[in-house]
């Protein structure tokens, strides 16, 4: 949030799982030891406090992208510890840190309201910040603040203040040497340039934009600012110029593997190639550039290929063809603009209500300016009262009539406004009803999904058919969910029984990503009973993890997903197990015999090895615990802190006296009370089977 990034270039991507927890995302190495590191500074009681209002600022910054709601009561809490150490009066060189951790923790909160599209909010912790910042120096932040608020000017259509804030961030940052703020500071201000038409000053800064991006090694930077050039040698008809700079664009985003901007990059060298007559070359790259749109998915890079598609098949009198890429250009185009129409509602609101708070203020100020301009010429009446009475009767009733006239005015003009505001008001209103229209028949899909997930999932009557005295405890995080458990049998006509396999598996995520990825391991668990006839837990996780793998190679993409899991195997009293991640619990004479998983997941992973198959014979009274992660990991109690393995251990003792369905009962409530007001991080998959 320091250097706010290529405004120009925003894409509003509307997610069917919101509000992901850090426990589901895949970190990288370095980004899970920053992570750590924060915790580390914040969970330690003797933390001092710059250091922890320092830590939940980073700490809001870095979860921003990932979860942008987690922003403002992380920030919130930076200045609250802040603004308490001050207000201990510290030393001059303690109190410009906390300073700092305020301004920053301020421009953070901003920066969310902005983002919210509410206005007025944002502008006014962005004016605090500036505040903050006359009493203590530090140019980061200020040029942040300035370039944010430039964005806010932006975004209500007033230019001439956006330039004087993005010019004003942009001598903070020269001052500074913050290099990448400058380049973007002149990114900003080119492309205002392109929009009124001014190619040569739009060229000057963008091609100083380049250098330092150039020098500091900024590739995604690089390639936005030379695909730009692109655009000012195309516009100004100089084709053989755009492609040069097209094509430098490309290379660098093939570099970096940014496949939006590869297939945008093909598709502008192509309408470059058209240009200039060339249709095979032209054909050549709108091919490549649509076939990667399609890949990634990306509507607007699918609408502008197949415009241009569109066109060279007209060209080439291939009607049927460029009938078939025009369709598909006016169902993107149209896609396209009902987001935008959406986006262009929520901006219009936020205008209006920016718009309507600067009236009340322009109205205030007049008032104190008539309340003071009256207090002097009363005091000046009272100077030359004695001399002036006559006069000083003719003067009051002239601007008692003065008054009278301008307040009958604005009371007309204030009327107007009200019915302005009154049919405004009604567009607005039909607006949000189409919203929750679309919201509705987001969550149908949704639950048609969940009615999907259900099918894969054993009915209670199969369950208990096969294991008599067992309960399964399912409390999905979404409405669908990343765990699942799993019940198949294999008929063993010599020994006349049946061999019964159960697991309880948690697969990567939750909601809809994470149910997408539990299909494809149920599948694959089915698959290795089926159709390599295995029995054995060990070898069916083998199996199972060599077609998750395969089914995932399938993708142009690397794809690291798979699952965790406990598996079972129960013929009489001989009980198998194989586990990945996921343990195996035995309660025996009022203690828990644990079995350990192997530390590998069914999936990806470097130097795999098979599956341990460990055999147990059980005694009556025995009860098998398979469970994934979720129940151990949430977060509850006083402190809010994880429920963790120990107290699910105690748990589990102290309810061995109860039949299989009043434990379901017990360790659900105890779940729900330990959670109590705080919300679900996960999916939860308890299965207890009693011999």
């Amino acid at each position: 949030m320091k250097n706010f990034k290529y405004i120009f270039l925003f894409i509003v991507i509307l997610s069917l799982s919101k509000g992901r927890q850090c426990s589901a995302q895949n970190f990288s190495k370095s980004e899970q030891k920053q992570l750590d590191n924060f915790n580390q500074i914040i969970n330690n009681p003797s933390s001092h406090d710059t250091s922890l209002a320092r830590a939940y600022i980073d700490l809001s910054e870095f979860l921003a992208f990932s979860n942008i709601d987690t922003v403002i009561p992380l920030s919130k809490k930076a200045i609250q510890i802040a603004e308490k150490r001050l207000a201990k009066n510290p030393n001059e060189q303690l109190k410009q840190a906390l300073l700092i951790a305020v301004a920053d923790g301020l421009n953070n909160i901003g920066y969310v309201h902005m983002n919210q599209g509410n206005i007025q909010k944002a502008l006014t912790f962005y004016h605090k910040t500036l505040k903050i910042l006359d009493k203590v120096d530090n140019k980061s932040i200020l040029g942040s603040a300035l370039n944010n608020i430039g964005i806010v000017y932006q975004s209500q259509g007033d230019i001439a203040k956006t330039m004087e804030y993005w010019h004003q961030a942009l001598k903070v940052r020269e001052e500074a040497l913050d290099k990448e703020g400058i380049a973007n500071s002149l990114y900003n201000i080119a492309h205002i340039h392109m929009d009124q038409s001014n190619p040569v000053k739009a060229l000057e800064y963008i091609k100083r934009a380049l250098k330092i991006q150039e020098e500091i090694g900024q590739k995604e930077g690089m390639a936005y600012s030379l695909n730009s050039i692109g655009v000012i040698h195309l516009k100004n008809g100089d084709i053989s110029k755009a492609k040069e700079y097209y094509n430098k664009s490309l290379k660098v985003r093939e570099e970096i593997g940014d496949k939006n901007g590869i297939s945008s990059s093909l598709n502008n060298i192509g309408y470059a190639f058209f240009g200039n007559g060339n249709l095979p070359e032209a054909l050549s790259y709108a091919q490549h550039g649509f076939k990667i749109a399609n890949e990634v998915g990306y509507p607007a890079n699918i609408k502008s290929s197949s415009k241009l598609l569109s066109k060279i098949y007209e060209k080439q009198e291939k009607g049927i063809k460029a009938l078939e890429m025009y369709k598909l250009y006016i169902a993107m185009r149209d896609s396209l603009n009902n987001d935008a129409t959406q986006k262009n509602t929520i901006k219009q609101q936020a205008k209006y209500e920016y718009e309507k708070q600067k009236t009340i203020d322009d109205a205030e100020n007049e008032k104190l300016i008539a309340i003071e301009k009256e207090e002097k010429e009363k005091q000046q009446i009272l100077t030359i009262a004695t001399g002036v009475g006559l006069g000083l009767v003719v003067v009051f009733l002239l601007f008692l009539f003065n008054r009278l006239r301008i307040t009958k005015k604005q009371k007309i003009l204030i009327e107007e406004q009200k019915q302005e505001v009154e049919q405004q008001k009604g567009v607005v209103e039909a607006t949000h009803y189409k919203l929750e229209e679309k919201n509705q028949e987001i969550t149908d899909s949704i639950l048609y999904a969940k009615r999907i997930q259900s099918a894969i999932l054993p009915t209670n009557k199969v369950v208990k058919e096969y294991l008599k005295e067992s309960f399964i405890l399912y409390k999905p995080k979404d409405i669908v969910a990343g765990d699942f458990y799993w019940l198949e049998t294999i008929s063993n006509k010599k020994k006349n029984s049946t061999l019964i396999l159960f697991a309880a598996a948690d697969c990567t995520g939750h909601g809809v990503p994470g149910a997408m990825v539990s299909v494809v391991c149920n599948n694959a668990l089915n698959r290795s009973i089926r159709e390599s006839g295995l029995s054995d837990p060990g070898e069916i996780l083998t199996k199972t993890r060599e077609i998750v793998i395969k089914e995932f190679e399938k993708s142009d993409e690397e794809v690291k997903d798979g699952m965790d899991i406990a598996l079972c195997s129960l013929e009489g009293s001989t009980l198998k197990y194989a586990g990945a991640h996921n343990p195996l619990w035995i309660v025996r004479g009022g203690e828990i015999l644990e079995t350990k998983a192997d530390k590998q997941p069914v999936g990806q992973f470097d130097n795999p090895l098979p599956y341990t198959t460990h055999s147990f014979d059980l005694e009556t009274g025995d009860s098998i615990y398979i469970f994934s992660d979720g129940y151990i990991d949430q977060f509850g109690g006083e402190k809010g802190k994880k429920f963790k393995a120990m107290a699910f251990r105690e748990l589990l003792l102290s309810v061995q006296d109860k039949t299989m369905e009043e434990q379901k009962t017990s360790i659900g409530e105890a779940f729900e009370t330990w959670k109590g007001n705080l919300e679900q991080i996960d999916d939860v998959c308890v299965i207890g089977v009693k011999i």
